[in-house]
């Protein structure tokens, strides 16, 4: 007999899908895969060489802090302020993961008691909602909407039913709608929150990803009273496989998710760590010439967005490209599946972010300008 909680989920979407990708491609099928924001591109080298280096450490193969070593700590607190002029305590304010999707569970559990509601950003990420229903919360959906440029409107919200509302996820640059990070929403934002007695968590892993300048939620004045922010390194380095991110947040907040994490895992292998710093300390190239390979991609994706018979925004930021069906006599749902069966390419339907996402398709540009034009070719044969 299963928990009564797995009622309330499914399976992980691309959990369930890659598996149908993968035996289509045991069969043959040549499936170009632009549907996961899974980073092709190699780690920067000394990331590679802090990794095998520390193999010859006297304690790499011994549990390591619950809190991560001191040197990745501060690593991330130079990174901070380095990048985003935030001012953070590497002792008491910063908090390493194994991925920053670990820290949903570990916000959700150390925050949450069962019927707690959470407002929950529609179209977003479908783990917010997932863990929110794990650890027996409510989810309450808030509506992006494109004439809003994809930001929280507060006058809807002040409209909402606040009562029993604990915590607030929001997510920019935003993903799945590439929406850019505004301080002008943050510091509105950070200002409710306080009012309305809100915790207030940015998850933040796209904001060196095809952006202007890179934001950070807790630039803002206060915005540790109220809010944390997740990070990752998964998507500006390259090291999705890797499992690390990383939390910010006041030192009362940090202590209580560590109550959570400290009796879930046994500290993050020292190799990684080891790169984890490594990847922080890379030089600002590094960022230009990753956005000059997603420039040329989203270049790509363009044009085969406009086979299909789709609108886009060519300003957005991060991993994708989303963009609007002009025909919605179909779902996004069998727009893709006719895509995938009848050309071999696999694009991600924007029903499965929340109903905000219905009519509109997401491209990765994780993949190489080779296969983009191969699809392009495929599509134009039509």
């Amino acid at each position: 007999m299963t928990a009564r909680r797995l009622n309330t989920v499914q399976e992980y979407y691309f959990s369930k899908k890659l598996r149908e990708v993968a035996a289509m491609i045991a069969q043959g099928k040549p499936v170009i895969n632009m549907g996961i924001g899974s980073p092709d591109l190699p780690a920067h080298p000394q990331v590679v060489d802090a990794l095998k280096e520390s193999f010859n450490h006297p304690k790499v193969h011994q549990y390591q802090s619950y809190q991560g070593i001191p040197e990745l700590r501060q690593a991330i607190a130079g990174f901070y302020q380095k990048h985003y002029q935030v001012e953070a305590n590497p002792n008491s304010e910063i908090l390493p993961l194994m991925g920053s999707k670990e820290g949903i569970m570990h916000i959700s559990m150390a925050f949450l008691n069962p019927g707690d509601k959470v407002l929950i950003p529609n179209p977003g990420y479908p783990t917010y909602q997932s863990v929110t229903r794990l650890v027996e919360a409510i989810p309450v959906f808030y509506d992006l909407r494109a004439n809003n440029d994809w930001q929280p409107d507060l006058e809807v919200l002040n409209q909402m039913d606040l009562s029993g509302v604990k915590l607030m996820w929001i997510n920019y640059p935003h993903m799945p709608t590439g929406a850019n990070a505004k301080l002008t929403t943050f510091k509105k934002l950070i200002s409710w929150a306080k009012e309305k007695n809100i915790l207030l968590v940015n998850d933040n892993p796209y904001s060196f990803v095809l952006t202007d300048q890179p934001e950070s939620m807790l630039s803002v004045a206060g915005a540790m009273d109220v809010g944390m922010e997740l990070n990752s390194l998964s998507k500006s380095f390259n090291m999705a496989g890797w499992r690390v991110g990383m939390l910010v947040g006041n030192e009362k907040n940090i202590k209580a998710i560590l109550k959570v994490k400290s009796n879930m895992d046994s500290g993050m292998f020292f190799g990684i760590q080891q790169g984890a710093i490594a990847a922080l300390g890379a030089e600002e190239n590094w960022f230009k010439q990753l956005n000059d390979v997603y420039a040329q991609r989203r270049e790509l994706i363009f044009k085969l967005a406009t086979l299909l018979n789709t609108a886009f925004d060519q300003q957005s930021s991060g991993l994708f490209v989303w963009a609007k069906l002009k025909d919605t006599s179909k779902s996004s749902v069998e727009v893709i599946e006719e895509i995938l069966q009848n050309h071999n390419v696999f694009i991600t339907p924007g029903s499965i972010f929340g109903s905000q996402g219905e009519g509109y398709i997401r491209f990765s540009l994780c993949v190489p300008s080779a296969q983009i034009s191969s699809a392009i070719e495929r599509i134009t044969k039509e």
